[in-house]
């Protein structure tokens, strides 16, 4: 007769216990996830963008993705949401689907509560757009973004219209990044055609301060800052009584 469980032979009927801390090890390396106190609840919704962005069409599975179908419902709910009064919103993403990053910025941008980005990693292609999206945008250090101008791949069919529909994306693109960012429209489409940073591509890889120094990002910090500068943000639109323009 089979063993019901491996601790109780011929035992009925019992369920075998988990043990969270098991549990933790095994999903997350560490015996204890860091929680807030129970009477605590965080004002702060957290959103990652990682890997690279999802859109149409699926991807192999042994890639890293985020899915826009997925954080779409997340900032509905954040709007939606009394108990959550900011965003912060963590990037580290070599890009993806043009019209599903810029989706997810304009989701961003269109949220009545507080925002604030930080690029780890990197923020690259498409990218660029979701950072610039938040109220306010943090670069770590190390941290790097490439700028480029929108490729396809795949079959193409050479005819005029691909060409035109490539050049009204990419301007959406740049129009967004020049209305949420510092950075002229002259600017930016110079670092976009810029030749020699890349050795098979053209166009610009900003590490860090160059993202800062260039309009693109508000400002080189990582956590810490990106916090304060959210519940400074929160504290500001709560003063006011009305979102921040």
């Amino acid at each position: 007769m089979p063993n019901e469980t491996p601790h109780h032979p011929g035992a009925r009927g019992r369920k075998r216990i988990k043990d969270p801390m098991l549990e933790s090890i095994k999903e997350l390396g560490v015996p204890q996830s860091p929680q807030a106190p129970q009477e605590q609840v965080s004002n702060i919704h957290c959103l990652t963008i990682v890997g690279q962005i999802e859109g149409h069409l699926l991807l192999p599975p042994q890639n890293k993705t985020t899915k826009y179908e997925h954080i779409i419902p997340q900032l509905i709910a954040v709007e939606q949401n009394p108990q959550i009064e900011g965003l912060l919103i963590i990037l580290n993403t070599v890009g993806g689907d043009v019209e599903a990053g810029l989706a997810i910025a304009e989701m961003i941008d269109g949220l009545s509560k507080p925002t604030v980005s930080i690029v780890l990693g990197g923020g690259h292609s498409i990218g660029v757009p979701i950072a610039v999206a938040a109220d306010y945008s943090f670069i770590a250090e190390t941290a790097t973004m490439t700028i480029h101008p929108i490729r396809l791949t795949g079959l193409v069919i050479g005819v005029p219209q691909t060409y035109e529909y490539l050049d009204k994306m990419q301007d959406r693109v740049i129009h967004f990044v020049e209305k949420h960012s510092r950075i002229p429209q002259e600017k930016l489409r110079s670092l976009m055609f810029q030749t020699g940073d890349l050795a098979r591509d053209i166009g610009t890889v900003l590490v860090g301060v160059d993202a800062v120094n260039c309009g693109l990002i508000n400002e080189v910090g990582s956590l810490a800052p990106a916090v304060k500068k959210l519940k400074e943000l929160i504290r500001i639109q709560k003063n006011e009584g009305r979102p921040l323009q």
